[in-house]
Formats: C-alpha cells, structure tokens, sequence
C-alpha cells in the first residue's frame, strides 16, 4: 500500500536476492502466490505460511491483492473466497457482536476494522464487472426512491451487530477515546481502528471497472513509465440498511477500503507522489 501511495519504483536493484539479469522480477513478482500459500486450513489469512491465521493479515492480504489489478479477479485467482468467507464470518461473536481476529479468542474493538473491513472488499469483489461507472444501477434498477442511492446489497456480516458493539461497548464514557473492551482502557489505536470498523458498517462500496483517467497529466506519463499500481474506483454511499440503530450524530465519514483514511486523502498523497519526479 505504501508503494501505491509513494509512487516507489517497483524495479529491483542489482544487489536485491531476487533481482534477475532479464528485468523479469520487481517487487511485486510472486506475491499473489505467497498470499495464496497463507491461506490456512480454515480459510483465514496467516502471516506467513503454515501458521496461524489472523483477522488484520486478512485484511492486508485482501489489500495487497486489490492493488494488482481488478479486484474481482485477483483476489478471487489467488484466494478460496468461500473459505474465507465462512472464517470471517465465525469471527462475529453472539450476543456481543464485535469481531475476534484469532479462533476461540475474545471480540477485541480493533477488529472491527481488520475483519469486518474485510467484508466491503469482498462484498465489492462479488459484483458483476461493469465496462464503465455508466452500467451502475439507475434509478429503476434497484436505487431507494426516496435517497436515489443504490440499494445495499446483500451483506455478508451484522452491521447492525457490530454498530451496537461499538457504541454500546467500545466507548469509555469516563475518559472518551475507543477501547478493545468494557474493563479495558481507551488508546489512540484501539479508537483509530474501531471508527474505521464504524465507517465499513455504515458504508458501502461498488467497483466500477474503469480505472482512474490520469494518462493525459503529466504525472500519469510518469506512473505508466514506471509501471506503477493503477487504483480502482471506489465509489461509496450510506449503507441502507433495514434496522439503524445509531443516530445521525453516530455517523462518521467514509474511508477508502484499503488504505483505511478518507479517499480524498488517499487521492491527494497519490497525485503529489505522481507528480514528482525522480524518488
């Protein structure tokens, strides 16, 4: 993610243990089959092969791959979707509604954004892959008549559950701030990554297929010349779903899916990196 937002030259130096003579390999070479082979027995994500799997590497392994290309068919080429499905889905705890990250461990408020920031990336991932932003829904095709937004999908996790576990367990009404739990503190990460949970629940994303048009600037010359990762449009609105159970003041503003900060946020560092030249 990083090299996406530094616009970091992906080719290798020549004391690199994987560079090759050809030109062949870059720092992006093998890293849709290393992420496969972290796929565990359970169908979550581990940290590297053959150990145990973990919420927040599923999230950057659902990350990583969006990056590379069209989501919808990266990730599905290098992971079992319905595996992984089925182990985030058993990380949603009855009746607290929080996420745990590990097998037979406690909900933790963090995870909120690492598993259930999981679920829009795959969730967007299942789409029909549109040719153009055009062919998105309109009017008549499923949009709320009352908003003109597009209905929400069906999701594969309880917003509703887990809204109500932030709000309910994840504030510290004595100090303010986030926390992993009732009885636990509040801490600068706990409260950065539960809003992030926050803002997946109350969101929802659609992949359009066309990627960003940068190639008439300058800066887009620049990225094609040094093969950099093109972005996906993601375009976000208001999930709408059946039951809210939060009030307006509760809504928080929407994050880019994979580098978790505002989009515009996202965009702006993009374009300033782009821009320079050199590194």
């Amino acid at each position: 993610m990083i090299i996406t937002l530094l616009n970091i030259p992906l080719d290798l130096t020549t004391d690199s243990p994987a560079w090759k003579p050809d030109g062949s390999a870059n720092l992006l070479s093998g890293l849709g089959d290393y992420v496969r082979r972290c796929q565990t027995y359970e169908g979550g994500i581990s940290g590297q092969p053959n150990v145990e799997a973990h919420g927040a590497y599923a999230f950057c392994a659902l990350g990583c791959l969006a990056l590379l290309g069209d989501p919808r068919k990266v990730i599905p080429r290098y992971l079992d979707i319905p595996r992984l499905v089925a182990w985030l889905f058993s990380r949603q705890y009855a009746p607290e509604g929080g996420f745990s990250g590990r097998t037979n461990k406690l909900v933790d408020g963090c995870y909120s954004h690492w598993v259930g920031g999981c679920f829009p990336l795959i969730e967007a991932c299942l789409g029909p892959i549109d040719d153009d932003i055009d062919s998105l829904p309109t009017q008549d095709e499923g949009r709320s008549p009352s908003l003109g937004l597009p209905a929400a999908p069906e999701t594969l996790f309880s917003r509703e559950g887990l809204v109500r576990y932030i709000l309910g367990c994840c504030q510290n009404p004595e100090k303010g701030g986030l926390r992993d739990k009732p009885g636990k503190g509040p801490d600068p990460y706990h409260s950065c990554y539960v809003l992030a949970g926050l803002s997946s629940a109350q969101h929802q994303w659609q992949l359009a297929s066309r990627w960003e048009d940068e190639k008439e600037s300058a800066a887009a010359a620049a990225a094609a010349a040094a093969e950099t990762i093109d972005d996906p449009v993601w375009l976000v609105l208001p999930h709408l779903d059946s039951v809210r159970v939060y009030e307006q003041e509760d809504f928080v503003r929407a994050i880019h899916p994979v580098y978790a900060i505002p989009q515009q946020h996202q965009q702006a560092m993009r374009s300033y990196f782009l821009a320079k030249e050199g590194f």
